[in-house]
C-alpha cells in the first residue's frame, strides 16, 4: 500500500483535521508495515497559485518552455506523480468560509490537468486517476452534515465533484464537527472521528486478509 497524506489547515499543531488525518495515516501504516507514506504539508510548503506561465507552459513542448514555465509545470508534475503513485489518498482541510482551504484548492488546480488526470473524448470527459481510495478529513466550527446549515457546505460537494471528475469515486468522509461550540464539543467530535478512523483501519485490515486468502 502507498499512502498520500495532504494536509492544509493554517492552524498548524492546533489543527483538528491534520491531527485526525495523520492519525489515520499512521494507523494504516501500523496495520500495513510494508506500506509507504508520502506527506505533503501545504502550509509549510504551499504550492504556487496557477499563473500565466503555468497556463501556457502546460500546453507547450518541454523544450519550448521558459525557465519559469518549466519550474511551475514541474511543481504540477511532482504532485501529479505523488497522486498517481498512491493507492490511498488522505486529504485534510479546515472548513474555511464554507469551503476548503485555499492551499488545498491550489493542490487541486495543479492535479487537474487535461491529458494528464482527465481527457476529453467522443463521449465527453474521462477521469484518468482511477483505482484509489480517498478519505476526506474535514474540521468545522459548526454542524454542516445535517440540519439547516447543510446548504452552506460547499467543501464536501466540491471535493466529491472534482475528485469524481478525475476518476476518484471511492471517497469516504471523516467529519470533525462543532469544534467551535466549546471544549466538550471538541472532545466529542475528536472522539467520534477517532472511532471512525479505527473502524476504517479495522475494515482495511479485514479486506487485506480476505485478499491474501484469495
Amino acid at each position: 500500500m502507498s499512502i498520500l497524506l495532504v494536509t492544509s489547515s493554517p492552524r498548524g499543531a492546533a489543527s483538528h483535521s491534520t491531527r485526525i488525518a495523520t492519525e489515520l495515516a499512521e494507523k494504516l501504516l501500523a496495520a500495513n508495515p510494508s506500506a509507504r507514506l508520502v506527506a505533503r504539508d501545504l502550509v509549510a510548503n504551499p504550492l504556487p497559485h496557477i499563473d500565466p506561465d503555468y497556463s501556457t507552459g502546460i500546453y507547450m513542448p518541454v523544450e519550448a518552455r521558459s525557465q519559469r514555465q518549466a519550474e511551475v509545470v514541474g511543481v504540477s508534475d511532482t504532485v501529479l506523480d505523488e497522486l498517481f503513485a498512491a493507492e490511498t489518498v488522505i486529504l485534510a482541510t479546515g472548513f474555511i468560509n464554507f469551503n476548503i482551504s485555499s492551499t488545498l484548492k491550489s493542490w487541486v488546480d495543479h492535479i487537474a490537468r487535461s491529458g494528464k488526470s482527465f481527457a476529453y473524448g467522443e463521449n465527453g470527459p474521462k477521469g484518468l486517476v482511477t483505482g484509489k481510495k480517498v478519505y476526506i478529513v474535514l474540521a468545522s466550527g459548526g454542524i454542516y452534515s445535517e440540519g439547516a446549515a447543510v446548504q452552506f457546505d460547499h467543501a464536501i460537494p466540491y471535493l466529491r465533484s472534482v475528485l469524481g471528475f478525475l476518476g476518484m469515486n471511492d471517497v469516504e468522509v471523516i467529519r470533525i464537527e462543532g469544534v467551535g461550540m466549546g471544549a466538550d464539543a471538541v472532545a466529542a467530535a475528536l472522539a467520534k472521528a477517532s472511532a471512525k478512523v479505527d473502524a476504517i483501519v479495522a475494515a482495511n485490515g479485514s479486506a487485506e486478509r480476505v485478499a491474501t486468502a484469495a
